[in-house]
């Protein structure tokens, strides 16, 4: 771990379902981590806990840090698990074009079987639709309509609203969400609404807010724009209390006067008081994804491969010639969104997965529930009934269960053993616990492996493409397994592992993106001004809606760096690419046609073996326009490469493991490895916060960024 040369000023943090990971940097770019069990009731306390963590290493006390901090980031999942355990109290009321009630019910197909394996998604009788956020009955239609090219077909039935918005009221709804067709051609209608629910509620005596779809989210795709409204309401919207919750305990305990802000979806960062809390739904992971980026600069390399193992899930992103993609039609929780977010894919593989015997079959089965801050059978006080992979993991010898965090958390090997015996080898007809854990274990990373390589094949690339990275708080005790035999260039396991994603929250910038569908075919060949003009206006609208954002959080508007950018397609294709637009003054020819040179040349990185088709022409989905205003980020030290012997003092002990049969693993403290020491399997280097298991036929080197590149000996 860098040794502490300066005074703290950012402390990054990731709250995921099991472990609040803290990431703290001090005045001259190094940095320490830290790492607490996540405390759903109130994050608060277990950020305050990781940073504790953190700082002990430096010998400084969190009163000491706090009245220092500059800058306090954080990402979490506290708003994915409300969505997912419907634990929200918010009663939403909705108003919908009339014929259009039954939204939630009927869903869209690709929403239906969103998350469901591939052996499930052909057979339609698995299929479950999600339970609705919102109950049919407090879901209102009203007549009028605006047609797909923004002209006024039916006019809107005043009336109904009125009668709507009473009936929704009688029924003691928190919050009015409209979303009606076509509203982000022409938002006249959804206006028309609110403003008829303004005044029946004020002559009612109410004052509940009422969310319209044409000035939170104006893109195509009704379905997804509803549930985006929604889940802002139901999920995203009570996190607000939690994130203060933060900044407040931070002050009062630590004396700490940074603002919190919070990672999106996107990659950037807002204040929790930005009005669409909802694109941080899936702040965590993302993380991840920017520390990749900012360490793939360091190695010089165009194509990583990003694999978070947390206590839940497997988090798998791919930067593909140095472009990170990005969706804006994402599946969370199994519900479609129309919210940008960086690609990424998950499966419900972690170290707290539960493990069970279907006895119809007598096969194993992984979660896809997890037991997630309560580990597994071998912490008692979690209350588990069910082993998890972190049992198996002990019993291996891979864990030293007395230095679990540090030794914070005690875990008790025959508690795992027990249940391993009971509900795993005994219905499978074994008495072998370790035989019976290393097939569970080398079956969870046959499913890791198989879903990083059904990632880069799905972009027409191979394994030998790509660097990959592997981190979370279980990254490095897998990564070995999960890699197998995937040819990469390399596999690098950062020493910083366990706090990786809080990491990527330190890189990240306030940023302000806004999005606008706009649906224009530019063809082959012809005049592009009305192409242009209708671009220029639309991203005028948006960079103002930025530099209002940017002044109600306190930055000087001047120093927003806004960029526009484009998503667009050859005509007919399914999928779209996001394209910046390096000028838009000038010449509409030139402008328009360097957008069409840089789509084909994006085109062509990401499809590496598909055909363009500009003879089919472009058509232009959404115009975006991303404000960008640069924070302090985390400098990398890099160290002189020593001996590659480990130093006495940095090897503990042995023990043995269990790789098919028992072995005696070298144990080494992470943090007294020195940069250029290598270690030969099997070994296991322990650290407080993660562990980095290292089989029998590997070696693993510490290179200058206290990175381990691991190698097959």
């Amino acid at each position: 771990m860098p040794q502490h040369t300066g005074t703290p000023v950012i402390l990054a943090l990731d709250a995921g379902g099991t472990m609040t990971d803290a990431f703290v940097v001090d005045d001259t770019g190094s940095f320490t981590i830290g790492k607490a069990q996540t405390t759903p009731h109130d994050e608060s306390l277990g950020v305050v806990e990781s940073f504790r963590d953190a700082l002990h290493y430096w010998d400084v006390t969190a009163e000491q840090a706090g009245p220092h901090l500059r800058a306090v980031v954080y990402s979490g999942t506290s708003m994915l698990n409300r969505l997912l355990e419907r634990t929200s109290d918010e009663r939403i009321g909705v108003i919908v074009t009339a014929g259009m009630e039954d939204y939630l019910q009927l869903e869209r197909s690709v929403q239906t079987y969103a998350g469901y394996a591939y052996s499930d998604r052909l057979h339609v009788v698995t299929h479950i639709h999600n339970e609705p956020l919102v109950p049919r009955a407090r879901i209102k239609g009203v007549r009028g309509r605006v047609s797909f090219f923004g002209e006024e077909v039916l006019p809107l039935y005043a009336d109904e609203a009125k009668e709507a918005v009473n009936s929704l009221l009688d029924q003691s709804v928190t919050a009015i969400v409209v979303s009606l067709l076509y509203s982000y051609r022409d938002p006249s209608h959804e206006q028309e609404v609110a403003k008829i629910a303004a005044e029946v509620m004020a002559s009612r005596g109410v004052d509940i807010p009422v969310i319209v779809s044409s000035t939170s989210t104006p893109v195509r795709g009704d379905l997804a724009r509803l549930n985006t409204l929604l889940v802002e309401v139901y999920a995203a919207r009570p996190s607000r209390r939690q994130l203060q919750a933060v900044g407040e305990r931070l002050h009062s305990e630590l004396d700490s006067t940074a603002a919190v802000r919070v990672l999106t979806s996107y990659g950037g960062t807002v204040s929790p008081d930005h009005e669409s809390l909802v694109s941080t739904l899936v702040s965590g992971p993302i993380g991840g994804i920017l520390g990749a980026r900012r360490l793939a600069e360091l190695y010089e390399t165009s194509n990583v491969i990003c694999s978070d193992v947390g206590g839940t899930s497997f988090d798998v992103g791919l930067i593909s010639e140095r472009q990170v993609a990005t969706r804006t039609e994402p599946t969370v929780a199994r519900f479609l969104l129309a919210i940008p977010t960086i690609a990424m894919d998950s499966i419900g593989a972690g170290t707290g997965t539960r493990v069970r015997v279907d006895p119809a079959v007598r096969r194993v089965t992984l979660g896809p529930d997890s037991a997630g801050s309560r580990l597994g059978m071998s912490w008692e006080p979690g209350g588990e009934s069910v082993p998890s992979i972190t049992d198996c993991d002990l019993v291996l010898g891979y864990l030293n269960p007395d230095y679990f965090l540090g030794g914070s958390v005690d875990l008790d090997p025959d508690r795992a053993r027990k249940a391993i015996l009971e509900q795993l080898a005994k219905p499978l007809g074994s008495s072998n616990v370790e035989e019976t854990a290393l097939g569970v274990v080398r079956l969870l990373e046959t499913e890791m492996r198989d879903h990083l390589m059904g990632m880069i094949l799905g972009m027409g690339y191979a394994p030998e493409n790509y660097q990959m990275f592997a981190y979370g708080g279980g990254g490095p005790l897998h990564a070995a397994g999960y890699v197998g035999s995937l040819e990469f260039q390399a596999v690098r396991v950062p020493s910083w592992a366990a706090a990786f994603s809080a990491f990527g929250c330190a890189c990240a910038d306030y940023t302000y993106r806004y999005d606008r569908s706009v649906d224009i075919l530019v063809p082959p060949a012809g005049s592009r001004e009305q192409v242009l003009g209708l671009l220029r206006q639309t991203w005028s609208e948006l960079e103002q809606r930025i530099l209002a954002d940017a002044a109600r959080d306190g930055i000087d508007p001047k120093e927003v760096n806004i960029v526009p950018s484009v998503r667009m397609q050859y005509f007919g294709m399914l999928d779209d690419l996001e394209v910046q637009v390096s000028s838009q003054s000038g010449d509409a020819e030139q402008v328009i046609a360097q957008m069409m040179v840089d789509f084909d040349s994006l085109f062509e990185k990401i499809f590496a073996r598909a055909a363009k088709s500009p003879e089919s022409g472009y058509f232009l989905t959404k115009a975006i326009a991303v404000g960008t205003y640069p924070t302090e980020k985390p400098v990398i030290p890099e160290f002189v490469l020593g001996s590659k012997t480990p130093s006495s003092s940095a090897e503990k002990s042995s023990r043995k493991v269990f790789e098919g049969s028992w072995r005696e693993a070298r144990i080494y403290e992470m943090d007294e490895l020195t940069s250029g020491n290598v270690i030969a399997g099997p070994a296991v280097v322990e650290a407080p916060a993660t562990t980095f298991y290292v089989p029998t036929g590997y070696q693993a080197t510490l290179d200058r960024f206290r990175v381990f590149e691991l190698t097959r000996s």
